[in-house]
């Protein structure tokens, strides 16, 4: 038995898992310092040089945060910092891209319609991007825009999204989408290890020796906080756009990454207008409905990057589609020659420990148990095979489109 498959696996799952939990911790930690700083309030009450407070209630006891206009007359003689969460969270998702994306490049990181590179030129590029975007967003920051918020958020966005597009154009779709997510995870790490963190490390200095801090320290790292916080719900999706091969592998793959790019800081703006007693903007949810309804739209006109994109699901419910539909035969042999190298019981490529998914087609029963699975995958989008490494053509997705139809007319 090959052990490459099986440890390539579990040690992808374990780094997996460690990502999840140090993301949880990082988001958590940092949701709730932006909720409870917009939730301070000022007293007559309260010492000087305190901007206000916060008593709340958490596991049965009672806790009063109190938050310092520069900090205590008395410096304490240790803090809590929170460093390691975020790290963590990048050094394990690069240990990810590592695994998943550069070791198995033919299959997720490059698809050949897209543009032929070999593994270690899809892998270099995908690496430089990371660092060389990040020299960019950080010069914007420094920048006299970085003076600017509105206008450096819009530009920073624009930014994104002609990476969104450019990543598109050289990646395969998957990699493309989870490529613009590290981007933006790379943004939001190094915005707390080279600005954040140092310019509170400086303040601390500062006020042990005696001296003012510069208030710019605090001004920048608050810049960078707020970025950071706008930033989080799209990463997350981004992080997890694998499994949704609606979102990376259909033709406007790039749109619906601008679309939700855009979402996120208008769903975060409602939360933190409420914690800063602003009030409920309400309209907030009305264009987060709207993104999702048009990212619904886009996901259905067809698969990326198709010479004759087969009929999009709108066309699909409204019987627009005349192909001559297939026998089960002709289908067996386009799933067996493009699909069954990895969805089979019977291995004999040693790229995967067992079916990939869990889902094989080895009879005709799997193959029409698993028909929905099918016309997501590779009909409607074209997230299989992973990179079109097999080939399958669009003549071949249109056929089995025709034969996924119907199959439904005969349940109806």
């Amino acid at each position: 038995m090959d052990l490459y498959p099986v440890v390539l696996e579990w040690l992808s799952m374990m780094v997996r898992w460690l990502h999840v939990v140090a993301a949880v911790a990082w988001i958590g930690t940092s949701f709730y310092f932006m909720q409870t700083d917009m939730k301070l309030q000022s007293s007559p009450e309260l010492p000087d040089g305190v901007q206000g407070e916060a008593w709340q209630v958490h596991g049965g006891n009672f806790w009063n945060m109190v938050k310092y206009t520069v900090a205590p007359k008395r410096m304490p003689s240790t803090f809590t910092w929170y460093l390691w969460d975020s790290r963590v969270t990048w050094l394990s998702g690069f240990a990810l891209l590592i695994l998943v994306y550069y070791l198995q490049a033919d299959m997720f990181l490059i698809d050949k319609s897209v543009m032929d590179l070999s593994p270690w030129q899809a892998a270099l590029f995908s690496f430089l991007s990371l660092a060389a975007v990040w020299f960019v967003y950080d010069g914007l920051c420094r920048s006299r825009l970085g003076n600017h918020d509105v206008l450096l958020a819009v530009i920073v966005y624009v930014f994104l999204v002609v990476l969104a597009f450019a990543f598109t154009h050289v990646l395969s779709g998957r990699a493309a989408v989870n490529q613009v997510g590290a981007v933006v995870g790379t943004f939001m790490v190094a915005n707390a290890f080279f600005v954040i963190h140092p310019n509170q490390r400086k303040t601390v200095r500062a006020l042990r020796s005696g001296a003012s801090p510069d208030p710019n320290l605090v001004k920048k790292a608050r810049q960078r906080s707020i970025h950071n916080n706008y930033l989080t719900l799209p990463v997350v999706l981004l992080m997890i756009s694998n499994h949704y091969p609606l979102l990376y592998a259909t033709k406007y793959n790039w749109v619906i990454v601008a679309i939700i790019l855009a979402l996120g800081p208008v769903i975060r703006h409602y939360f933190n207008s409420r914690h800063a007693g602003k009030g409920s903007p309400w309209w907030t949810w009305v264009v987060a409905a709207i993104g999702m309804v048009l990212v619904l739209f886009l996901s259905a006109q067809g698969p990326a990057h198709a010479e004759e994109a087969p009929r999009s699901l709108i066309e699909l419910v409204d019987g627009a589609s005349t192909d001559a539909v297939p026998n089960i035969a002709a289908v067996q042999a386009i799933i067996g020659t493009r699909c069954l190298m990895c969805h089979t019981t019977r291995f004999s490529w040693g790229r995967f420990a067992h079916p990939g998914g869990n889902v094989s087609f080895d009879g005709v029963s799997e193959i029409q148990r698993y028909a929905g699975l099918i016309e997501t995958n590779a009909v409607l989008s074209n997230a299989m095979p992973p990179g079109n490494f097999t080939g399958m053509t669009a003549a071949e997705r249109r056929q089995l489109m025709a034969w996924i139809k119907a199959e439904k007319s005969k349940d109806e």
